[in-house]
């Protein structure tokens, strides 16, 4: 998780949370130029969010989505937190209810199972070759990644998982301990 520290009121951090402040003001008001500084500073966590928990492919398309779901909802965006964490959780929430049509269009091109064969089998060939761990993720079947990302990137506890996934506790705990092995495993190998 990440612990939040007490700012110097000198730092710059109170006048770029003011700039962002008016930008989301001005944005659910309509302004483009507004909304493209927005997006600007917040498309790289959103992408890698999404490269996270979908294949590449899919997270290009994803964040464009959040981000057209972002300006539709900015107007009722009640500034109870900061812009970002709205943001983020819209994203998380987006990718969650897309996973399904996601995860049959990934089933098209090839099985989880069929992957981790042949991660087997390159690392077979060259011993010394390591795994990239965001290769990794994209490797793993997806509700294992999606609670992996979720948990261990993001910071949620179990019982926010299984509510956004609609799962129980009990299979967000065992997605999670089947991420880990499958990581570790393809990880040493």
């Amino acid at each position: 998780m990440v612990r939040r520290t007490r700012q110097d009121p000198n730092s710059p951090e109170p006048v770029l949370a003011h700039a962002e402040s008016t930008d989301v003001r001005m944005a659910a008001d309509g302004d483009h130029d507004a909304f493209e500084r927005l997006y600007r500073g917040h498309v790289g966590r959103v992408h890698a969010l999404a490269r996270r928990m979908v294949d590449d492919q899919s997270a290009e398309e994803l964040t464009q989505e959040v981000f057209i779901r972002a300006w539709q909802k900015l107007p009722g965006f009640r500034g109870e937190s900061r812009f970002g964490t709205w943001l983020h959780r819209l994203a998380v929430n987006h990718i969650l209810t897309r996973r399904e049509s996601i995860r049959k269009r990934e089933a098209r091109h090839e099985t989880a199972e069929g992957v981790m064969d042949r991660l087997v089998a390159v690392g077979q060939r060259n011993p010394g070759a390591a795994i990239d761990l965001e290769v990794a993720l994209r490797r793993l079947p997806q509700g294992a990644r999606q609670v992996f990302v979720l948990f261990d990137v993001e910071g949620y506890g179990h019982e926010e998982i299984a509510e956004s996934m609609g799962i129980s506790v009990g299979t967000s705990k065992s997605q999670l301990h089947r991420a880990r092995m499958l990581l570790r495993g393809h990880l040493n190998a």
